[in-house]
């Protein structure tokens, strides 16, 4: 690096030392693992022609109910009250099971497909013949953490890479300037496992989400030093260099192929580069007003939700490659996620309509810009709710049904696959589990979902562990 770029590059401000600090460890063969932070696990190419390039997942945090949404049930709005009595014992998470209770929404066909929605949902419903819906979800857990860890992961334990992770792995970034995969959160907090919901668990560090809070005074934690940070100056930079340069060629030495180390360097690259780019991406000055009103930026309710979701169209079509938006966090009472215990009409409403416009135009925004062709849309949450009452208005946690949508990226519009019972209570036609769906939007991505691993403790780990089918039913 010449003198004049170095310079250039100081007088950007603080955190841009680890740009010239991973230069001159990579000049001085100290960095010499250092590419496998964030090398593909294929640089053959694809397993086979793509159809998509890039994924958003919209994830409902606490389970969304899928007969309140999505799956409609004659049956369980004629027996309306009737004792629920599925043939079997039902087991619940808090609560013995109540009557059946059908929706506090109406529901009614859309579309040239005549998919049947809720009232819940009547921007979404506007889409359906660009969606596909899978009704026959199934979670091993009706626990939150697990079920969170399951749809994400594949395990229902800690410690394995996200699906975005994996993404990032196999099939590297599309833009130098961006994160490969970014993660924008509820804001007013995680879900259940936080973090560890975007981790790369055993998969080299640098492939794990990047937390970025649109709607946050600080949307990029530590960008940039805070104003009283006077003492940083091209000087002060010079010197750190100079210092972090000596220590991290000690630490490399004494611990060669440190990916977590790798990692840390190329997220410093990364940080100048961000602080270059990321201001550009975040402002949307450059939106329309009609763009805005479409996504409810411009509406409390939907203004949180409807930013996450017109940021994220943004970094699509910047060119990262994966991205996960939020709705719900697990922070008590009162509820802001989709855990609907206690009245499904009030918590679903309030969810449902910070949700719905949101999700809605982000499928329209990213059809009416083309980008919907190579861009999949999936849409999930970790468990399903129960068709019986808990108490008089809420619904317990269901892992034995719940209902999953995806849209673009090679996805056929306006079909269904899948059945729940009459009472929305199990999966009885094609019972399809995370596996199958991840193992889907791999192979719209060019890989073999089989292919795709990573040696970890002896084991050729993968994100659909031993499972998973392409569910080529979904696929146009």
């Amino acid at each position: 690096m010449d003198r004049s770029r170095r310079d250039f590059l100081w007088q950007l401000g603080g955190g841009l030392g680890g740009v010239a600090l991973a230069q001159l460890l990579g000049e001085q063969g100290l960095l010499a693992g250092a590419a496998d932070a964030t090398q593909s696990a294929s640089t053959d190419g694809l397993h086979h022609p793509a159809k998509a390039k890039r994924v958003v997942q919209l994830f409902m945090s606490g389970a969304a109910s899928q007969c309140d949404l999505f799956d409609y049930k004659p049956q369980l709005i004629q027996r309306h009250g009737q004792p629920f009595d599925p043939g079997e014992k039902v087991e619940l998470f808090q609560s013995s099971p109540g009557a059946c209770m059908k929706s506090p929404w109406a529901w009614r066909q859309y579309g040239q497909c005549g998919k049947w929605m809720s009232e819940l949902a009547p921007h979404l419903a506007q889409c359906v013949d660009q969606m596909a819906f899978i009704h026959s979800m199934v979670s091993k857990s009706n626990v939150h953490g697990p079920a969170t860890f399951m749809q994400n992961t594949g395990f229902v334990l800690p410690g394995f890479p996200s699906m975005g992770a994996w993404v990032s792995y196999g099939l590297g970034n599309m833009n130098d300037n961006l994160p490969t995969f970014v993660v924008l959160p509820d804001l007013r907090g995680f879900a259940p496992n936080g973090p560890g919901n975007w981790s790369a668990g055993f998969l080299p560090a640098a492939h794990q989400g990047t937390l970025l809070r649109p709607g946050a005074k600080n949307p990029i934690a530590d960008l940039r030093p805070p104003a009283s940070a006077g003492f940083i100056t091209p000087d002060s930079e010079a010197a750190g260099l100079e210092l972090l340069q000596e220590l991290n060629r000690e630490h490399l030495a004494e611990r060669p192929g440190d990916s977590r180390l790798e990692a840390r360097i190329a997220s410093y690259e990364l940080a100048a580069r961000l602080q270059l780019s990321a201001p550009e991406v975040l402002e949307m000055a450059d939106e329309t007003e009609a763009t805005l009103r479409m996504y409810g930026v411009d509406q409390p309710a939907t203004a949180d939700f409807g930013r996450n979701c017109l940021v994220a169209r943004r970094l699509l079509e910047r060119g990262v490659r994966f991205v996960q938006v939020w709705s719900g966090a697990d922070n008590g009472f009162p509820r802001r996620n989709w855990d609907s215990h206690e009245d499904i009409a009030k918590d679903h409403g309030d969810m449902g309509l910070s949700m719905d416009r949101p999700a809605a135009a982000l499928v329209k925004d990213l059809s009416a810009r083309g980008l919907l062709d190579d861009t999949i849309v999936v849409w999930t949450t970790e468990f399903g709710r129960m068709p019986c009452s808990q108490g008089s208005k809420g619904r317990d946690h269901n892992p034995f049904t719940f209902t999953s949508w995806m849209a673009g990226g090679g996805i056929r519009g306006g079909v269904s696959y899948g059945e729940s019972d009459e009472w929305s209570y199990k999966a009885v036609v094609n019972p399809t589990y995370c596996y199958d769906q991840h193992a889907t939007l791999l192979h719209l991505l060019g890989i073999d979902h089989e292919k795709l691993t990573f040696r970890h403790n002896g084991i050729d780990r993968r994100l659909t562990d031993v499972h998973g089918r392409v569910i080529h039913e979904l696929l146009a």
